[in-house]
């Protein structure tokens, strides 16, 4: 193929949500540590999807933030004794109890780690943990050298095998200016643990590989050929996954977004190491959802040095890339594959054509003639099309939404096959 490079927009290396937590209803243990004042902005967050929040501290926590802070962030009573006063005649720790959709205790110090693990109850927060049933999210914050202390690891292992989830501690500075593993997680990361520990798990036991975002391909070392992908809706997908209970691998090509809460994420560049990252890892995966835009093409040949400019037209010869998909649909086995067509014209028509060619078991068609779809949108409008011939058209919603009806459709196929 030869393409004029007057023809090519060069790209020079340079996020949706709808309220997830809407009527949930949160109680915020803070221990304390110096990440007290990140559970601030933890409440903050957890309030704007949409949560009600109940914040409980302990007596150390109160040294660090005052309870007026979190007051006037939650605008609720803040508990910081087995004796604060209720609106019913209840103890705290019983009406906390049955308040609570779910509970977050971060920062979690390695104090109260360890009462939960022996299941010591002597403050407010501790006793409430005991009391209740619902789903509780540890997150971990301290000294690097606490975190690894033996008696620290094995109360984590113990709260694990007890049934609370614990979040993996972020690693960077610490307050003690080392850097090490110990850090609260962001905010944004911990509000969607709470999202995944309140979803229905309704795909536990599936392996899904999902790949996102555009590829590059260089012409030489500071230009490249890509595309417009965001990469928006595959990490949309692979969130909506892992909070459904699936083990997610995400691979992606380069994205401005935060990477999603993923149990294995791979990073690449080009269509070639994305299909080789993808041959790599698919024979793990009970279900494939090709979401990449994966570029058709290369340059047959990279520049060692930076082109120069001149008075006069560069053609480019390009080769082909492999097609990936349909490189996978001819050994997919059981496996169900889902892949997606962008088109700009007959979108049913060649969609149909590309899922039967490709040996999809459905395809996910949208436009880029339609204003709220395609790529670098929050918004997507998809048609979904089975081997059956039956499309689905679905009206604008956000691609959170979108993933969640692609993941729906896919549970539906997973149960008339009757896979467990």
């Amino acid at each position: 193929m030869i393409l004029s490079l007057n023809a090519v927009i060069f790209h020079k290396k340079t996020s949706d949500e709808e309220n997830m937590l809407k009527g949930k209803k949160i109680v915020l243990g803070v221990s304390g540590g110096i990440a007290v004042y990140k559970a601030a902005e933890l409440t903050r967050a957890l309030i704007k999807e949409g949560a009600q929040v109940k914040v409980v501290m302990t007596k150390n926590a109160t040294q660090f933030v005052t309870p007026l802070t979190f007051q006037t962030l939650s605008k609720d009573q803040v508990y910081t004794d087995m004796f604060t006063p209720t609106d019913r005649y209840d103890m705290a720790h019983i009406s906390l109890a049955e308040f609570a959709d779910a509970f977050v205790v971060a920062p979690a110090t390695a104090n109260i780690i360890g009462k939960i693990a022996g299941g010591i109850a002597d403050d407010l927060l501790s006793t409430t943990i005991m009391a209740t049933d619902k789903p509780v999210l540890i997150c971990p914050a301290m000294n690097d050298k606490m975190l690894a202390n033996p008696a620290v690891q094995d109360n984590i292992q113990k709260l694990k095998r007890y049934g609370y989830v614990v979040m993996d501690s972020a690693y960077g500075e610490l307050a003690c200016k080392t850097q090490g593993a110990g850090r609260l997680p962001e905010a944004s990361s911990i509000v969607e643990e709470v999202v995944a520990l309140l979803a229905l798990k309704d795909l536990v036991g599936e392996n899904i590989l999902v790949t996102a975002g555009p590829t590059e391909e260089p012409l030489d070392p500071v230009r490249f050929i890509t595309n417009l992908s965001s990469g928006k809706m595959g990490y949309a997908l692979a969130r909506v996954a892992h909070r459904r209970g699936a083990r997610v691998t995400l691979i992606t090509g380069p994205t401005d977004l935060p990477a999603p809460q993923v149990d294995k994420l791979i990073q690449i560049r080009t269509a070639r190491e994305m299909y080789e990252a993808v041959l790599e890892n698919f024979r793990d995966a009970t279900i494939i959802i090709k979401a990449a835009a994966v570029a058709d093409y290369r340059p047959a040949l990279l520049s060692r040095e930076k082109i120069k400019k001149k008075n006069q037209p560069l053609s480019l010869v390009l080769e082909r890339n492999a097609d990936i998909i349909e490189e996978i649909g001819k050994v997919k086995n059981n496996r169900i594959l889902v892949g997606f067509a962008m088109e700009t014209e007959n979108l049913l028509a060649n969609a149909r054509d590309k899922m039967t060619r490709k040996n999809m078991d459905f395809i996910v068609a949208n436009s880029l003639r339609d204003e709220g779809a395609g790529f670098r949108t929050d918004t997507n409008i998809i048609t979904i099309i089975d081997c059956d011939g039956n499309a689905e058209a679905c009206t604008q919603m956000t691609k959170i939404d979108a993933a969640i009806k692609i993941l729906d459709r896919i549970k539906a196929v997973i149960d008339k096959r009757g896979r467990k």
